[in-house]
């Protein structure tokens, strides 16, 4: 996975919907997050996501009452290996203003990329094909990929 080899060494911001793939084994999309993650627990990759990634990924185990995924993905969010949750401070708030302001982004989404910019990172691993290209963090699309690889 050319892809992957080009993160080596690098911060990764990630959005919520790799990590849903990869805790809830998604058919399609767990062959290109599993490697990601095995990477990531190597120290290959330093990753970083916000707190509003532990919001997002919880609703659905909350609302089916699942204590042992909702478990699952605090223990990930919060203990794992090369994994920082960063937490929304007033800096990402600006930051993600400016993001919706200029982009017309839901707050959500203006989060994840302004904690992945002032974390340093120069990537963000998502699945969302609508973010705006931001100076400095280049985008990668599960879908895209995915796309890529079909002859």
């Amino acid at each position: 996975m050319e892809w992957l080899r080009e993160l080596h060494g690098t911060v990764v911001g990630l959005d919520t919907a790799p990590l849903i793939y990869f805790v809830e084994e998604h058919p399609l999309y767990l062959p290109l997050v599993d490697p990601f993650f095995e990477a990531m627990a190597r120290g290959d990759v330093h990753v970083v996501t916000s707190t509003v990634t532990l919001t997002e990924v919880l609703v659905h185990p909350y609302q089916q009452g699942n204590r042992l995924l909702a478990s699952q993905y605090s223990d990930i969010l919060l203990h794992a290996k090369n994994l920082k949750t960063v937490p929304v401070s007033a800096e990402i708030a600006s930051e993600a203003a400016r993001f919706r302001s200029n982009y017309a982004l839901k707050t959500p989404d203006a989060i994840q990329l302004a904690t992945a910019q002032l974390a340093g990172a120069f990537t963000l691993l998502t699945n969302d094909g609508d973010l705006p290209a931001l100076p400095g963090l280049r985008l990668i699309v599960l879908d895209r990929l995915l796309a890529a690889a079909r002859p």
